[in-house]
């Protein structure tokens, strides 16, 4: 069942007035719930719910790719460091001048 929306507007109390509204936007991409192409024109405020999703997954798709990467960095950084503390210094090993002590 494909749902019609009406043509009332709420900022102007009369029906949309179209492409003469400064909120009537051409929308162009991919619908974030089906896949499918959008290239649309409509409301802006109309538009708000699909941005919105659409911000939420790019947000959790973010989130995804710092984690992955703060992994990577923690598992480099757990190779890189271990063998320094060998190392010595004019007499002071790493782990004494990080510690402060002699």
């Amino acid at each position: 069942m494909q749902l019609e929306h009406g043509k009332f507007c709420p900022l102007i109390n009369k029906d949309c007035i179209g492409l003469q509204c400064a909120w009537f936007t051409h929308i162009r991409g991919m619908d974030p719930q089906t896949g499918r192409d959008i290239d649309d024109w409509g409301c802006a405020v109309t538009w708000m719910p699909t941005l919105l999703i659409e911000n939420s997954q790019k947000q959790r798709e973010t989130g995804a790719a710092v984690e992955s990467f703060r992994n990577e960095v923690v598992k480099r950084a757990d190779g890189q460091f271990s063998p320094v503390a060998s190392y010595t210094i004019k007499d002071k090993t790493i782990s004494n001048i990080i510690e402060g002590s002699d």
